[in-house]
């Protein structure tokens, strides 16, 4: 790192106005960013890795303030600095693409107008000048067709196309700082790995530093120089990635690393303590069977219709886990739609316990005797849930609705099932706001296994946790698995986790099955390129961390 840091962050400590009190979110925080270098900070949600990027930027809510400690960029202190120079600073010489790009973009208005907009804030361009300068930073970040791509709006383009989309507003006036903060949640690995290494591309062709903010820690040892570790506000360690991965200094460093699913590692492996490993459950009949299943959508303004799954087949037995892996687009979310009766398909047989299910309307599949035994957990443990209901009436629901349990009955069944998924007593009157990430995801789990299914459709349940909360949660699911004796058709684009959980697994392009077989096979010596490619895709901790020197 250079002698003089181009952003230096010295003592930084926030606080946040609350109704009972003053909450310190972070606490003397230092880190420093040298020109050219890109700075990891990793830690688990509320952490307060978020918190510091929004300081650096001056964006922090109206109820947080900066209590203590400086700031300085490029030489300015803007810890103190008036609105109107961090106006100037912003988008022109720091800037931030934010987690979820289509909360970032305005959904009213096209693509090339927002690129627009901050060309011309910046007095980097004018009105006739800034189409022709959006439509090159489309081209910068390897948009297809960006003169058409110009007029599109967020909803009309998919996860990653908006992500990029979010970058070249970042980077359109090129500015010499750039924080990403978890760009790439929630998009698959090849994806992640194209909106990455795009990202290394821009910044190190303009020579701009990056502070990268993720849970992910496989993504910070492929990307990042340096590495700095956060808990509970804090600074815990911080170090150049090797060394951090070689010989971490923290037990909370530990922790995460052993958090994060290996090549080597089992389900139990990613637990802070030793656990005896689940016993193998006996598979038996066929459970689910989906044969020659097709969905087409019809095209927008006399388009040719769309194939999202184009005559797939598959097996579910009694007691196995089944993969459905892909990116994004490849047809496992309309596959699994479709298999919990949410969606009909084109064509093509669904059988369940026995009974062709396809057959019936997914409008009256809700009122058939099947529904409670055929259930699903959300990807999203927050939007998944009422935000206007306690988790005890979340979880209490389905009994209510297709259980016939009456409310002063309920009880006893929620306290058994928020038991089973170890989701403390005193939470079920709380909200969902006022519930943690993992717990949020365990009354999703408990509401899904209220009416005991024999079949638990499980999509990307962990996309969104950070890596200590995933791990306990695959656990839950594997312990859930064989005490309720179910069968899991589990989807998901992170082939580690896949991998920890399931038997077999199927991956999917295009929404065909290019390949199919036993887990450690299809990931130990895949056939398919596009499989390899699945896998070459995925970041990975350093080899020289296999876990050895964690606490057990």
């Amino acid at each position: 790192m250079n002698a003089i840091p181009l952003l230096d962050v010295r003592d930084l400590t926030v606080e946040f106005a609350t109704r009972r009190g003053t909450v310190r979110a972070i606490e003397r925080v230092n880190i420093a960013v040298g020109k050219g270098e890109t700075v990891g900070i990793v830690g688990e949600s509320g952490s307060g890795k978020s918190v510091t990027s929004y300081a650096v930027m001056r964006i922090l809510d109206r109820a947080g303030r900066i209590a203590e400690g400086a700031i300085t960029f490029g030489g300015i202190a803007i810890d103190k600095a008036p609105e109107k120079v961090m106006t100037e600073l912003r988008g022109r010489e720091m800037s931030m693409v934010f987690q979820n790009p289509r909360a970032a973009l305005n959904p009213i208005r096209s693509i090339g107008r927002q690129i627009e907009d901050v060309l011309i804030e910046h007095a980097l361009a004018v009105r006739s000048t800034a189409k022709q300068a959006a439509i090159e930073s489309l081209r910068a970040v390897k948009i297809a067709n960006p003169e058409e791509r110009y007029h599109a709006y967020p909803f009309e383009l998919s996860g990653g196309m908006c992500q990029r989309v979010v970058i070249a507003i970042a980077l359109a006036c090129r500015p010499q700082l750039l924080i990403a903060d978890e760009p790439t949640t929630g998009l698959d690995v090849t994806t992640q790995k194209t909106v990455m290494d795009l990202m290394v591309e821009l910044t190190q062709a303009r020579g701009m530093s990056t502070i990268l903010i993720t849970h992910d820690l496989g993504l910070a040892a492929a990307y990042c120089d340096r590495i700095v570790v956060m808990e509970k506000g804090k600074v815990v360690e911080q170090a150049r990635a090797a060394s951090l991965f070689s010989d971490p200094a923290h037990a909370y460093t530990k922790r995460l690393l052993r958090a994060t699913p290996r090549l080597d590692s089992n389900v139990r492996d990613l637990l802070p303590e030793p656990k005896p490993a689940p016993p193998p459950m006996p598979q038996g009949a066929p459970l689910l069977e989906v044969r020659d299943l097709v969905k087409e959508f019809s095209g927008r303004r006399g388009a040719a219709a769309f194939r999202a799954v184009d005559g797939i087949s598959f097996t579910v037995h009694e007691g196995e886990s089944l993969g459905l892996v892909g990116e994004s687009g490849c047809g496992k979310s309309t596959t699994s739609a479709m298999v919990m009766r949410l969606l009909d398909p084109t064509s093509g047989a669904i059988r369940f316990a026995g009974e062709d299910i396809a057959a019936t309307p997914a409008a009256r599949f809700a009122r058939s005797p099947l529904r409670g035994k055929l259930q699903m957990v959300f990807q999203d443990p927050t939007d998944s849930l009422n935000p206007r209901w306690s988790a005890f009436d979340s979880i209490a629901d389905p009994l209510f609705r297709l259980g016939g349990i009456r409310r002063d009955a309920a009880r006893g069944r929620v306290e058994e099932l928020a038991r089973l998924v170890g989701l403390p007593q005193e939470l079920l009157d709380r909200f969902p706001h006022q519930l943690s990430g993992g717990q949020k995801a365990r009354v999703g789990i408990a509401r899904a296994i209220a009416l005991d299914p024999k079949l638990l459709i499980l999509d990307e349940p962990t996309a969104a946790l950070d890596v200590s909360v995933q791990a306990v949660v695959l656990n839950l699911l594997a312990d859930l698995k064989v005490e309720l004796g179910m069968s899991y058709l589990f989807i998901s684009h992170d082939l580690n986790v896949v991998r920890l959980i399931c038997d077999r697994v199927i991956v999917m392009r295009q929404g065909r099955i290019v390949e199919e077989g036993q887990t450690e096979s299809v990931l130990h010596d895949p056939q398919h390129q596009y499989t390899r490619t699945l896998l070459e895709a995925i970041p990975h901790p350093p080899a020289i961390y296999q876990g050895e020197g964690l606490p057990a």
